[in-house]
């Protein structure tokens, strides 16, 4: 392995609350049908992380091939409110990540003493056709890589290249942050070293062993 020159992170589910939380704490304020909402999720994630899935929602949304307005509404037809109702898909996807809140501290304050330790820092992430909060995004990164607006997703292998040579380094002088596991193994393949985050202190311990910094 090259000596690690770049921290490339995930957003949601590492810089935010868990998606878990924000998709429990989304149901429960639109009245979701809970179970249905989680059988549609494991459909269409199962088959996006599938490389013959070229027709799911999930994947032509994050490549920016399928609006965010009718992904909501192909969304809404397949989900049911608890007491049996039709779901309104307008507005559907700010709803729905309006439990993502403002950051975990623990890996902001770990970016940011990465990059003033001479560490390049990178955004890359599956959006899902959000407007990010991005207030702030000049002093923590050196490059943004947003699925929908290049085209690509993870795990893609092009996208990990993509940010690397924004970087201006080879992937394997990046270390990538994700919370789920096909964007880890994406990135390995790619040559970069992965860590599956699944904790802020637990990511963190990974991330200084592996730059020989203190970044708490």
């Amino acid at each position: 392995m090259a000596e690690p020159a770049a921290l490339v992170v995930d957003y949601g589910g590492v810089l935010t609350a868990p998606l878990a939380d924000a998709m429990a704490q989304w149901c429960a304020a639109d009245g979701i049908d809970v179970a249905q909402f989680r059988g549609v999720m494991k459909e269409w994630l199962g088959s996006a992380y599938d490389a013959t899935g070229t027709g799911n929602p999930l994947h032509a949304l994050e490549r920016g091939e399928l609006a965010a307005a009718e992904f909501e509404a192909e969304l809404a037809l397949r989900l049911r409110s608890a007491d049996g109702g039709a779901v309104d898909g307008s507005g559907l996807l700010t709803r729905m990540f309006a439990g993502f809140d403002a950051g975990e501290v623990p890996m902001l304050t770990a970016l940011r003493r990465a990059r003033s330790a001479g560490v390049l820092t990178a955004l890359l992430s599956n959006s899902w056709g959000l407007d990010y909060p991005r207030e702030g995004w000049d002093e923590l990164f050196d490059a943004v890589v947003i699925s929908g607006e290049v085209g690509l997703r993870k795990p893609e292998p092009e996208i990990y290249a993509l940010v690397a040579r924004r970087l201006g380094v080879e992937p394997d002088q990046c270390v990538f942050v994700d919370d789920l596991s096909p964007n880890i193994r994406g990135a390995e393949a790619a040559g970069m070293v992965g860590v599956h985050h699944v904790d802020a202190e637990g990511t963190i311990g990974a991330l200084e062993a592996l730059f020989g910094l203190a970044l708490r």
